[in-house]
């Protein structure tokens, strides 16, 4: 079969496609892929910069969709069903193997593109909304990175919880893309983001501060959140792990709280599903509406990789395979 391949960890220049054997189903399910989401997990991937370090080489590829070939017995799929499956690796591939637990039929509100790129985001920024973050109805929330994938997902799960939602956006053009998606309002980070999210909940700030970028846009978001606020350690797009001066928690009664939901899997595996249930009640009322913005064919891995590295992305990058 084709596949994308990292040979060697010099990121989305050095990935390119090659033949290689198809996965084994040992016990999980066989899937023929149509489309796969691309992350930022891939890319740390790529660079060797990811907590999981496969051996080189490797096919990349955390989530995908397309059509069931096998199954285990009692999984509850079999052969032709349409689904989507989150496979941490080898879903850059005319097939790839996932845990039946891990595999999910595809709602019928979305497309193969949407729902190839679907899981890692909006299980992500399900997970700290609602679980890491304690997100409540009427609350403000400020999503950084609002116009990438993660981000307008986060916009979208923000309102399906009942919040009111500030996207920070480096562009006009981002900022639109957010507002479209839901965001109450967009506060671009070429003004003073930080004075404007203050000003929000009558000038108590933002409750809760989703934060996929990390740096310097950290630091400014822990002085901008309401009194018991809880900031969103996400990721680090921005490159530079902040620290914390933890008397500024102390003297503000305010939170700084780690995300890091596929690793919460093998914590609590009941959460894939659960999540799941609430994520379908947002897509049936169309509070979320997966927004795929850039999809690539399979040859053209590594210039997906770069939009994302580079930061070009307004929604969901996703790869096209079959």
């Amino acid at each position: 079969m084709r596949a994308v391949q990292v040979t060697t960890l010099e990121g989305p220049d050095a990935v390119r496609v090659a033949e290689v054997a198809e996965p084994e189903a040992q016990d999980r399910v066989l899937i023929g892929v149509a489309t796969a989401g691309v992350s930022f997990p891939d890319l740390l991937l790529s660079r060797g910069l990811y907590q999981l370090k496969p051996p080189l080489p490797f096919v990349p590829g955390v989530e995908v969709a397309g059509t069931v070939r096998s199954a285990p017995s009692g999984s509850g799929f079999g052969p032709g069903d349409q689904v989507m499956a989150f496979t941490m690796l080898g879903g850059f591939a005319e097939v790839a193997a996932a845990d039946a637990a891990l595999t999910l039929p595809i709602p019928r509100t979305l497309n193969l593109e949407q729902a190839g790129g679907f899981l890692m985001n909006h299980h992500t920024a399900h997970f700290a909304l609602a679980r890491r973050g304690r997100l409540r109805p009427g609350e403000w929330l400020a999503v950084h990175g609002a116009a990438g994938g993660l981000g307008l997902a986060a916009v979208q799960v923000g309102r399906g919880l009942g919040a009111h939602v500030a996207a920070v956006t480096s562009t006009p053009e981002k900022a639109d893309a957010a507002r479209q998606a839901g965001a109450d309002l967009a506060v671009l980070t070429t003004g003073d983001w930080a004075s404007e999210l203050r000003q929000l909940d009558g000038g108590r700030g933002p409750s809760v501060i989703f934060d996929p970028v990390g740096g310097d846009r950290f630091d400014a978001s822990v002085r901008c959140l309401a009194p018991e606020g809880r900031l969103l350690v996400v990721g680090f797009t921005e490159g530079r792990i902040p620290a914390v001066q933890v008397n500024r928690l102390l003297l503000r009664n305010i939170e700084v709280v780690g995300v890091a939901w596929g690793a919460f899997l093998a914590v609590e595996p009941g959460l894939f599903q659960s999540a799941q249930h609430e994520l379908d009640r947002m897509l049936t009322e169309g509070t979320v509406v997966p927004q795929v913005g850039h999809v690539f064919p399979l040859d053209e891995a590594g210039a997906a990789l770069r939009t994302l590295e580079e930061r070009r992305a307004t929604g969901k990058v996703v790869l096209r395979v079959g």
